[in-house]
Protein backbone atom coordinates (compact mmCIF):
# COMPACT_ATOMS: atom_id res chain seq x y z
CA UNK A 1 0.00 0.00 0.00
CA UNK A 2 2.30 2.27 0.99
CA UNK A 3 4.62 1.85 -2.06
CA UNK A 4 1.77 2.30 -4.15
CA UNK A 5 0.75 5.67 -2.45
CA UNK A 6 4.30 6.96 -3.41
CA UNK A 7 3.59 5.93 -6.92
CA UNK A 8 0.61 7.71 -7.28
CA UNK A 9 2.32 10.57 -5.60
CA UNK A 10 5.02 11.00 -7.99
CA UNK A 11 2.55 10.47 -10.81
CA UNK A 12 0.51 13.60 -9.12
CA UNK A 13 3.48 15.50 -8.88
CA UNK A 14 4.87 14.33 -12.63
CA UNK A 15 1.33 15.82 -13.90
CA UNK A 16 1.34 18.99 -11.77
CA UNK A 17 4.61 19.67 -13.35
CA UNK A 18 3.92 18.64 -16.87
CA UNK A 19 1.03 21.46 -16.14
CA UNK A 20 2.90 24.13 -15.28
CA UNK A 21 5.38 23.98 -18.20
CA UNK A 22 7.02 26.24 -19.29
CA UNK A 23 7.01 28.66 -16.69
CA UNK A 24 10.82 30.31 -17.75
CA UNK A 25 12.22 30.93 -21.02
CA UNK A 26 13.98 27.82 -22.62
CA UNK A 27 17.66 27.17 -23.35
CA UNK A 28 19.46 26.19 -26.38
CA UNK A 29 22.45 24.99 -27.13
CA UNK A 30 24.39 26.27 -30.07
CA UNK A 31 27.65 23.99 -30.10
CA UNK A 32 29.40 25.99 -32.79
CA UNK A 33 29.71 30.54 -32.84
CA UNK A 34 26.83 32.35 -34.73
CA UNK A 35 27.04 32.74 -37.89
CA UNK A 36 26.64 29.00 -39.35
CA UNK A 37 24.34 26.83 -39.92
CA UNK A 38 23.61 25.26 -36.93
CA UNK A 39 23.28 28.96 -35.31
CA UNK A 40 20.83 29.84 -38.32
CA UNK A 41 18.16 27.63 -38.04
CA UNK A 42 18.85 27.41 -34.35
CA UNK A 43 17.63 30.99 -34.55
CA UNK A 44 14.78 30.84 -37.11
CA UNK A 45 12.73 27.90 -34.47
CA UNK A 46 13.13 30.45 -32.05
CA UNK A 47 10.92 33.18 -33.80
CA UNK A 48 8.00 31.70 -33.02
CA UNK A 49 8.93 30.17 -29.70
CA UNK A 50 6.72 32.33 -27.37
CA UNK A 51 3.52 32.15 -29.64
CA UNK A 52 3.90 28.34 -29.60
CA UNK A 53 5.49 27.78 -25.97
CA UNK A 54 4.07 30.74 -23.87
CA UNK A 55 7.84 31.28 -22.93
CA UNK A 56 10.94 32.14 -25.50
CA UNK A 57 14.04 29.98 -26.23
CA UNK A 58 17.07 31.65 -26.05
CA UNK A 59 20.17 31.00 -28.30
CA UNK A 60 23.18 30.03 -26.02
CA UNK A 61 26.15 29.28 -28.21
CA UNK A 62 28.90 27.25 -26.65
CA UNK A 63 31.34 26.78 -29.67
CA UNK A 64 34.69 24.42 -29.64
CA UNK A 65 35.88 21.00 -30.28
CA UNK A 66 33.78 20.55 -33.62
CA UNK A 67 30.63 21.15 -31.04
CA UNK A 68 31.41 18.74 -28.74
CA UNK A 69 32.10 21.66 -26.35
CA UNK A 70 28.50 22.65 -26.25
CA UNK A 71 27.27 19.03 -26.28
CA UNK A 72 28.70 18.10 -23.62
CA UNK A 73 27.72 21.04 -21.55
CA UNK A 74 24.09 19.84 -22.59
CA UNK A 75 24.06 16.35 -22.18
CA UNK A 76 25.38 17.14 -18.56
CA UNK A 77 22.09 19.38 -18.30
CA UNK A 78 19.41 18.62 -16.11
CA UNK A 79 16.58 16.47 -17.71
CA UNK A 80 13.86 19.03 -16.85
CA UNK A 81 13.14 20.23 -20.22
CA UNK A 82 15.22 23.19 -19.81
CA UNK A 83 18.00 23.49 -21.60
CA UNK A 84 17.46 21.53 -25.87
CA UNK A 85 21.02 21.00 -28.14
CA UNK A 86 20.18 21.93 -31.52
CA UNK A 87 22.01 18.49 -32.72
CA UNK A 88 23.82 18.22 -36.33
CA UNK A 89 25.27 15.69 -38.34
CA UNK A 90 28.61 16.74 -36.87
CA UNK A 91 28.00 16.04 -33.72
CA UNK A 92 25.40 13.16 -33.80
CA UNK A 93 26.68 11.06 -36.66
CA UNK A 94 29.97 12.23 -37.18
CA UNK A 95 32.50 12.85 -34.01
CA UNK A 96 31.47 9.38 -32.21
CA UNK A 97 32.91 7.93 -35.18
CA UNK A 98 36.08 10.42 -35.53
CA UNK A 99 37.19 10.70 -31.54
CA UNK A 100 38.27 7.33 -29.94
CA UNK A 101 37.16 9.42 -26.70
CA UNK A 102 34.27 12.13 -26.60
CA UNK A 103 32.65 13.12 -23.39
CA UNK A 104 29.27 12.68 -24.46
CA UNK A 105 27.47 9.65 -25.96
CA UNK A 106 25.10 10.34 -29.24
CA UNK A 107 22.33 8.21 -27.92
CA UNK A 108 23.02 7.20 -24.37
CA UNK A 109 22.78 10.97 -23.46
CA UNK A 110 20.22 12.43 -25.26
CA UNK A 111 16.74 11.97 -25.97
CA UNK A 112 15.71 12.87 -29.66
CA UNK A 113 12.77 15.68 -29.56
CA UNK A 114 12.45 16.67 -33.33
CA UNK A 115 14.47 16.64 -36.97
CA UNK A 116 14.03 20.03 -38.07
CA UNK A 117 15.71 20.09 -41.25
CA UNK A 118 18.26 19.86 -44.32
CA UNK A 119 20.51 21.80 -45.86
CA UNK A 120 22.58 21.02 -48.82
CA UNK A 121 26.27 21.64 -49.25
CA UNK A 122 27.73 23.60 -51.95
CA UNK A 123 31.44 24.45 -52.63
CA UNK A 124 32.96 27.42 -53.44
CA UNK A 125 36.26 29.07 -53.93
CA UNK A 126 37.79 32.40 -52.81
CA UNK A 127 37.60 35.01 -55.53
CA UNK A 128 41.57 35.52 -55.35
CA UNK A 129 41.50 31.89 -57.31
CA UNK A 130 42.49 31.99 -60.40
CA UNK A 131 39.58 29.53 -61.68
CA UNK A 132 36.62 30.44 -63.64
CA UNK A 133 34.99 27.43 -62.88
CA UNK A 134 35.28 23.75 -60.73
CA UNK A 135 37.38 21.72 -63.52
CA UNK A 136 40.24 25.11 -63.99
CA UNK A 137 40.22 25.00 -59.46
CA UNK A 138 41.34 21.10 -60.57
CA UNK A 139 43.63 21.76 -62.70
CA UNK A 140 44.73 24.97 -60.43
CA UNK A 141 44.96 22.49 -57.77
CA UNK A 142 46.69 19.61 -59.38
CA UNK A 143 49.58 22.54 -60.49
CA UNK A 144 50.09 22.63 -56.53
CA UNK A 145 49.57 19.86 -55.00
CA UNK A 146 49.47 20.48 -50.83
CA UNK A 147 49.36 24.39 -51.60
CA UNK A 148 46.03 24.95 -51.54
CA UNK A 149 43.87 25.13 -48.69
CA UNK A 150 40.93 23.98 -47.65
CA UNK A 151 38.50 25.58 -44.77
CA UNK A 152 35.85 23.82 -42.28
CA UNK A 153 33.70 24.64 -39.46
CA UNK A 154 36.21 22.24 -37.31
CA UNK A 155 37.43 18.56 -37.56
CA UNK A 156 34.58 16.20 -37.69
CA UNK A 157 32.17 18.29 -39.08
CA UNK A 158 30.28 17.75 -42.31
CA UNK A 159 32.92 20.45 -44.38
CA UNK A 160 35.41 18.20 -43.36
CA UNK A 161 34.43 15.02 -44.49
CA UNK A 162 32.95 16.70 -47.87
CA UNK A 163 36.35 18.14 -49.28
CA UNK A 164 38.35 15.01 -48.25
CA UNK A 165 35.28 12.89 -50.46
CA UNK A 166 35.98 15.90 -52.75
CA UNK A 167 39.79 15.40 -52.62
CA UNK A 168 39.73 11.60 -53.14
CA UNK A 169 36.93 12.00 -56.00
CA UNK A 170 38.93 14.70 -57.59
CA UNK A 171 42.36 13.49 -57.51
CA UNK A 172 43.57 17.08 -55.92
CA UNK A 173 45.77 17.60 -52.40
CA UNK A 174 44.31 19.62 -50.43
CA UNK A 175 45.34 20.90 -46.77
CA UNK A 176 42.67 21.14 -44.07
CA UNK A 177 42.08 24.37 -41.98
CA UNK A 178 39.71 23.61 -39.37
CA UNK A 179 38.13 26.21 -37.56
CA UNK A 180 35.65 27.08 -34.61
CA UNK A 181 32.69 27.11 -37.05
CA UNK A 182 31.49 27.99 -40.40
CA UNK A 183 31.66 31.88 -39.86
CA UNK A 184 35.32 32.20 -38.91
CA UNK A 185 36.28 30.09 -41.75
CA UNK A 186 34.07 31.95 -44.21
CA UNK A 187 35.83 35.27 -42.74
CA UNK A 188 39.03 33.90 -44.53
CA UNK A 189 38.04 32.65 -47.23
CA UNK A 190 36.61 35.78 -48.18
CA UNK A 191 39.76 37.31 -47.73
CA UNK A 192 41.53 34.69 -49.33
CA UNK A 193 43.67 33.25 -46.80
CA UNK A 194 42.02 29.91 -47.23
CA UNK A 195 41.12 28.73 -51.25
CA UNK A 196 37.69 26.31 -50.99
CA UNK A 197 34.73 24.93 -48.99
CA UNK A 198 31.85 23.18 -48.89
CA UNK A 199 29.41 24.45 -46.22
CA UNK A 200 25.43 24.76 -45.98
CA UNK A 201 24.25 26.70 -48.56
CA UNK A 202 22.63 28.84 -46.64
CA UNK A 203 26.02 30.47 -44.89
CA UNK A 204 27.73 30.74 -48.41
CA UNK A 205 25.05 31.86 -51.44
CA UNK A 206 24.68 35.53 -50.04
CA UNK A 207 28.74 35.82 -50.57
CA UNK A 208 28.39 34.28 -53.88
CA UNK A 209 25.70 36.46 -54.51
CA UNK A 210 27.53 39.75 -53.49
CA UNK A 211 30.22 38.44 -55.75
CA UNK A 212 32.58 37.83 -53.17
CA UNK A 213 33.24 33.84 -53.34
CA UNK A 214 32.79 31.77 -56.85
CA UNK A 215 30.39 29.05 -56.82
CA UNK A 216 31.53 25.92 -58.04
CA UNK A 217 29.04 23.51 -57.51
CA UNK A 218 25.65 22.32 -55.71
CA UNK A 219 26.46 19.30 -54.01
CA UNK A 220 23.00 18.08 -54.67
CA UNK A 221 21.87 15.51 -57.01
CA UNK A 222 20.18 17.85 -59.12
CA UNK A 223 20.11 21.88 -59.31
CA UNK A 224 18.49 24.07 -56.45
CA UNK A 225 15.72 26.34 -56.89
CA UNK A 226 16.98 28.90 -54.65
CA UNK A 227 20.12 29.10 -57.26
CA UNK A 228 19.14 27.27 -60.17
CA UNK A 229 21.83 28.87 -62.08
CA UNK A 230 25.00 26.71 -60.25
CA UNK A 231 25.36 23.29 -62.08
CA UNK A 232 25.72 20.49 -59.66
CA UNK A 233 29.36 19.70 -58.59
CA UNK A 234 28.82 16.26 -60.63
CA UNK A 235 28.14 18.18 -63.64
CA UNK A 236 30.89 21.00 -62.97
CA UNK A 237 33.23 17.74 -63.82
CA UNK A 238 33.31 15.51 -60.03
CA UNK A 239 30.71 12.76 -60.44
CA UNK A 240 29.09 11.41 -56.91
CA UNK A 241 30.25 14.29 -55.22
CA UNK A 242 26.78 14.53 -52.73
CA UNK A 243 26.16 16.18 -49.46
CA UNK A 244 23.63 17.15 -47.33
CA UNK A 245 23.45 18.49 -43.56
CA UNK A 246 20.77 18.00 -40.76
CA UNK A 247 19.68 19.32 -37.95
CA UNK A 248 17.69 18.49 -35.23
CA UNK A 249 16.58 18.96 -31.26
CA UNK A 250 17.58 16.98 -28.71
CA UNK A 251 17.05 17.44 -24.78
CA UNK A 252 19.35 15.50 -22.17
CA UNK A 253 18.56 11.63 -21.12
CA UNK A 254 16.11 11.50 -18.72
CA UNK A 255 13.80 14.03 -19.72
CA UNK A 256 10.18 13.20 -19.26
CA UNK A 257 8.35 11.50 -22.25
CA UNK A 258 5.42 14.28 -22.12
CA UNK A 259 7.68 16.88 -22.21
CA UNK A 260 9.60 15.56 -24.73
CA UNK A 261 6.13 14.85 -26.86
CA UNK A 262 4.80 18.79 -26.24
CA UNK A 263 8.23 20.28 -27.27
CA UNK A 264 7.93 18.03 -30.70
CA UNK A 265 4.36 19.18 -31.05
CA UNK A 266 5.60 22.55 -30.77
CA UNK A 267 8.17 22.88 -32.86
CA UNK A 268 6.93 21.00 -35.95
CA UNK A 269 4.08 23.23 -35.60
CA UNK A 270 6.02 26.09 -36.05
CA UNK A 271 8.39 24.80 -38.69
CA UNK A 272 4.73 24.20 -40.35
CA UNK A 273 3.79 27.74 -40.17
CA UNK A 274 4.06 29.51 -43.79
CA UNK A 275 6.14 32.66 -42.99
CA UNK A 276 8.56 29.42 -41.39
CA UNK A 277 7.96 27.39 -44.40
CA UNK A 278 9.26 30.53 -46.40
CA UNK A 279 11.93 31.40 -44.56
CA UNK A 280 13.58 27.89 -44.68
CA UNK A 281 13.12 27.95 -48.02
CA UNK A 282 14.62 31.42 -48.69
CA UNK A 283 17.68 29.35 -46.85
CA UNK A 284 17.92 26.65 -48.92
CA UNK A 285 16.77 24.76 -46.34
CA UNK A 286 13.87 21.85 -46.03
CA UNK A 287 12.28 21.80 -43.15
CA UNK A 288 10.90 18.85 -41.42
CA UNK A 289 9.10 18.07 -37.71
CA UNK A 290 8.51 14.91 -36.78
CA UNK A 291 8.07 12.66 -33.83
CA UNK A 292 10.96 11.79 -31.16
CA UNK A 293 10.31 7.98 -32.57
CA UNK A 294 10.74 8.66 -36.16
CA UNK A 295 13.82 10.94 -35.41
CA UNK A 296 15.42 8.02 -32.81
CA UNK A 297 15.12 5.90 -36.24
CA UNK A 298 16.33 8.88 -38.58
CA UNK A 299 19.47 9.23 -36.34
CA UNK A 300 20.35 5.65 -36.05
CA UNK A 301 20.54 5.17 -40.06
CA UNK A 302 22.36 8.34 -40.43
CA UNK A 303 24.90 6.98 -38.13
CA UNK A 304 25.44 3.95 -40.14
CA UNK A 305 25.71 6.15 -43.40
CA UNK A 306 28.44 8.71 -41.66
CA UNK A 307 30.25 6.00 -40.39
CA UNK A 308 31.06 4.83 -43.68
CA UNK A 309 31.31 8.12 -45.31
CA UNK A 310 34.11 8.74 -42.70
CA UNK A 311 35.87 5.84 -44.04
CA UNK A 312 35.62 6.29 -47.58
CA UNK A 313 36.65 9.59 -47.51
CA UNK A 314 39.90 8.65 -45.13
CA UNK A 315 39.30 11.71 -42.75
CA UNK A 316 41.36 11.90 -40.02
CA UNK A 317 41.33 14.23 -37.03
CA UNK A 318 44.48 16.57 -36.24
Amino acid sequence: MLRLLTLVFFAIAASSSLAQYPNRPLRLIVPFPPGGAVDILGRAISLNAREIFGQNIVVDNRAGFGGAVGSEIAARSNPDGYTLLMASTSTISINPVLYSKLAYHPTRDFTPVTLVGFVPHLVVESAAVPAANLKEFIAFARSKPGQLQYGSAGSGTPHHIAMEMFKRLAGVDLLHVPYKGTAPAVLDLLSGRIHIMSAEVLALLPHVRAGKLRALGMATSTRNQIAPDIPTVSEAGVPGFEVTSWYGVVAPAGTPREIVSLLSRGIAKSLSAPDMQQRFSDLGATPVGNTPEEFAAFIKREGAKWAKAVKDSGAKVE
